[in-house]
């Protein structure tokens, strides 16, 4: 694979004229406004050989060329142990694991921290070689700030059909979250697209050209200050309930990326989004049989818990 810097040349459709250049670039490349204007900032954007900044406006019909970034080195798995991590379920086809906070699904760009895949394979597991590279055998993932479980096929029939129990949104995923205030309605659904946020591109956001998403939430114990809540997803985007329930205007406790109160983050002694995968069903892919899982919250999930008890005198 090259690692040489690669330059496009692309006309200037007739639609987008008078668009900002870091406007029409993310359309026309299909990556962030951010992504653009860095790349304006650093003198790779030309229009007509000239360069230009973020801020000046496009013509139709003229090239603009940019030179974009060279593409990262492979990802490589290193196969490093991971504490605390638990294993819920083990057979022929898959893995049912208790994934710690602070640990990545599979390898990525950026990430130099433990993985599942990782730990999978330093405790000697095989798993399915279907899909990319860095995440053979992964049917579905969470943030690295979220607990709970996962499932990772090692047949290549079962990561065939997981996926496909996915895709079908057969698969019953559910969370708990601890949300800041009392949600009106107390049980209700959030359908609202998400997808990439405008301005920063490690987060998302419900934007009007977004995915369909859809959030099922139920309330389970209302506390003071906060309200733990059963949620369902019946679509699995990329920080779907952390960005939904931003939305909403009752973001995940301790989650200061989508808006959290810090000082009610640090009073409950939290250092990450409060949001654990609690249990997880699907149809078993050797025999369709349905099967669940499900775990308890780990100690600081808990600890944040026992507080706001104390503090409501329950």
């Amino acid at each position: 694979m090259s690692t040489l810097p690669e330059t496009r040349a692309l006309p200037v459709p007739e639609g987008l004229e008078g668009e900002r250049v870091d406007a029409a670039l993310a359309r026309m490349l299909g990556f962030s406004r951010t992504k653009a204007a860095e790349l304006a900032a650093a003198g790779k954007v030309r229009i007509d050989g000239a360069e230009v900044g973020k801020s000046e406006r496009v013509t139709g019909g003229s090239w603009i060329e940019v030179e974009m970034p060279a593409p990262a080195a492979p990802v490589r798995l290193e196969a490093t142990p991971v504490e605390g991590m638990e294993i819920v379920h083990d057979d022929e086809d898959l893995i049912v694991v208790n994934k710690p906070v602070g640990v990545a699904a599979h390898p990525s760009p950026g990430w130099s921290g433990t993985t599942v895949v990782g730990g999978l394979a330093a405790a000697g597991y095989r798993i399915a070689t279907s899909g990319a590279a860095e995440r053979q055998g992964v049917v579905h993932r969470l943030d690295v700030g979220t607990s709970g479980l996962m499932v990772v096929a090692k047949s290549e029939n079962a990561y065939s059909r997981l996926k496909q129990q996915f895709r079908d949104r057969t698969v019953d995923k559910r969370y708990h979250a601890l949300v800041q205030g009392h949600p009106d309605p107390l049980s209700g659904t959030i359908d609202a697209p998400v997808g990439r946020h405008p301005q920063h591109d490690y987060k998302w956001a419900v934007t009007a050209d977004g995915k369909p998403s859809v959030t099922h939430y139920d309330l389970i114990e209302a506390f003071r200050a906060a309200s733990l809540l059963d949620i369902k997803l019946e679509t699995g985007r990329t920080h779907q309930i952390r960005v939904h329930m931003s939305a909403h205007r009752h973001p995940c406790a301790g989650d200061l990326t989508y808006g959290a109160d810090p000082v009610l983050a640090r009073r409950l002694g939290l250092t990450r989004q409060w949001l654990h995968a609690v249990r997880l069903g699907f149809a078993h892919p050797a025999d369709g049989r349905w099967v669940e899982f499900a775990t308890d919250y780990p100690e600081d999930l808990r600890g944040a818990l026992d507080r706001l008890r104390a503090e409501s005198g329950g």
